[in-house]
């Protein structure tokens, strides 16, 4: 990559990092990674699953009113003394416990023996009226906010893909950068080692064990920038549920700078924007219409009835309708019949005599209210957020440019040491260097530094870019793109066999 050329000086070609023997490349550019990010990560397939949850709650809901359809089959067998189940007479005429003919007598049990059978069908419903109209409304509205929800995720993987992303850009530039400044620190130590030879008078021995030290020290940081660089991808990796073995190759250049929000918009015409797009306060104010059809619903309860369609038993007994009916003594079954039991009830209750009911009310209310708190908390937050991404997106437009001036005066400081290490002025009988080693020395270990901080303060002005757009909710109609990202690029989103595959996430929420 070519970086921005110094003042009267060349234009610096700084190669990219190649991969060593074994590595897994993975060529992506940023608009392939945001596409990926809107349904790889894991953080978006549970906020759909909890979106069907949702939707299946209120496809319940709405068939509240809707009976049970009740299948059943019952065999009885009784043998021995009993009540009288059969219906016959229990205690023979003129018997009981004292003898025949006994005053008040009515005889003694008999011993029976009975079978009985039934099976048949049936419509249960126990359900109160109120449940069975506002009950769906509310989960229609929990429905909502779980969509939104989803939006939300989808966001949060966006923002975190867009960290990711810029951060494997960062590491690999500083990885180039550590590289350029080695090759550098070998040059140097071999023009200070010529001199060593040639003119031991001007150039101390010690000079070239200071030129050792520094580029030891700079391969050092080039294997931890290295490292960096695979640690970054493996994170992006797992952002986007990649391959974790990949090494990421972005195919952009390391200093490219995205604006996607100018920096210099007021928070006056930004904070707006926010409060209307972001998908937090929409899922808020989906809960808050839920908790107030659901004080609607408390104070309709006293007045609407409650239905009960039951057999010939009130709820908790037998409750078959339409069935065949057997009975027989001894082993028989020999008389059957059809019978039918139907009862339908209506009934009005007052929960403790109505005090029930109205702490019922009372109780909703509290949660409108504590819902009604969250979303002024949740403005509160989103204007907190686009204003702290304001000031790090102000700061590190600021920086950058700073950071690419402190570059370009590392490169022309250092060259300029470089060549004129050999130059030298004559102070009266004494021959005196122009530039000294040691002053070359320290021009490239500040190079290294001002390398870093321009790929530093390059990936930071880009991920505040991101941040502030995520603060905003993402209104692309509203933000004007003066570099938007690139087209697709082919990714290979495979994944080793030992890995969970990486499916559609649960069915669309609106099946």
């Amino acid at each position: 990559m070519e970086l921005p050329a110094p003042p009267g000086g060349e234009t610096v070609k700084l190669p990219l990092p190649s991969l060593e023997a074994g590595d897994r490349p993975l060529p992506i550019n940023l608009a392939t990674a945001l596409r990926l990010a809107d349904a790889r990560p894991l953080i978006v397939a549970a906020a759909q699953a909890s979106a069907w949850v949702a939707e299946a709650k209120f496809q319940k809901a709405k068939v509240l009113w809707i009976p049970a359809f009740m299948m059943n089959a019952a065999y009885y067998r009784h043998d021995g003394v009993g009540p009288d189940i059969n219906g016959g007479v229990n205690y023979p005429e003129g018997e009981n416990a004292f003898g025949a003919n006994s005053p008040g007598s009515f005889g003694k049990p008999l011993n029976q023996n009975l079978n009985w059978f039934i099976s048949g069908v049936s419509l249960y419903e126990v359900i109160a009226t109120t449940d069975a109209i506002f009950q769906p409304l509310a989960s229609r509205q929990d429905l909502n906010a779980k969509r939104w929800d989803i939006q939300t995720a989808k966001n949060e993987a966006l923002l975190e893909t867009a960290r990711t992303y810029f951060r494997v850009h960062m590491h690999r530039g500083k990885y180039a950068g550590g590289i350029y400044c080695v090759d550098q620190g070998r040059k140097l130590l071999r023009a200070i080692d010529a001199l060593t030879g040639k003119k031991g008078d001007l150039v101390p021995a010690v000079e070239v064990d200071r030129a050792r030290n520094l580029l030891a020290f700079l391969e050092e940081l080039a294997v931890s920038d290295r490292e960096d660089w695979r640690v970054a991808s493996a994170d992006l990796t797992q952002v986007l549920r990649l391959d974790p073995r990949a090494v990421v190759e972005p195919l952009e250049l390391d200093h490219m700078q995205i604006t996607l929000i100018d920096p210099s918009r007021s928070l006056d015409d930004l904070i707006p924007i926010g409060l209307t797009n972001r998908p937090e306060l929409a899922a808020q104010q989906a809960l808050i219409q839920a908790a107030l059809v659901r004080i609607r619903q408390e104070k309709m309860r006293p007045l609407l009835p409650s239905i009960i369609i039951s057999g010939f038993q009130t709820p908790g007994g037998m409750t078959t309708e339409a069935s065949i009916f057997g009975t027989g003594n001894g082993g028989l079954l020999n008389l059957w019949s059809f019978r039918d039991d139907i009862s339908t009830q209506v009934v009005w209750q007052l929960q403790n005599m109505g005090l029930g009911n109205l702490a019922l009310i009372k109780k909703r209310r509290g949660e409108q209210s504590r819902a009604t708190a969250a979303l002024f908390q949740i403005q509160d937050m989103v204007a907190t957020e686009i204003t702290q991404s304001q000031a790090a997106l102000q700061s590190a437009a600021t920086r950058v440019a700073q950071a690419e001036r402190g570059l370009r005066t590392g490169l022309v400081t250092f060259q300029r040491n470089l060549e004129g290490l050999g130059q030298t002025k004559r102070f009266e009988n004494v021959l005196e260097q122009i530039y000294t080693p040691q002053e070359a020395v320290y021009a490239l270990k500040l190079l290294k530094t001002a390398f870093d901080e321009y790929f530093t303060t390059v990936a930071e002005y880009n991920v505040a870019q991101f941040q502030l757009f995520h603060a905003l909710g993402y209104p692309a109609r509203d933000i004007e793109f003066f570099r938007p990202p690139d087209g697709l690029a082919p990714v290979d989103t495979t994944r080793p066999g030992y890995l969970p595959p990486v499916g559609t996430g649960p069915p669309p929420v609106t099946r």
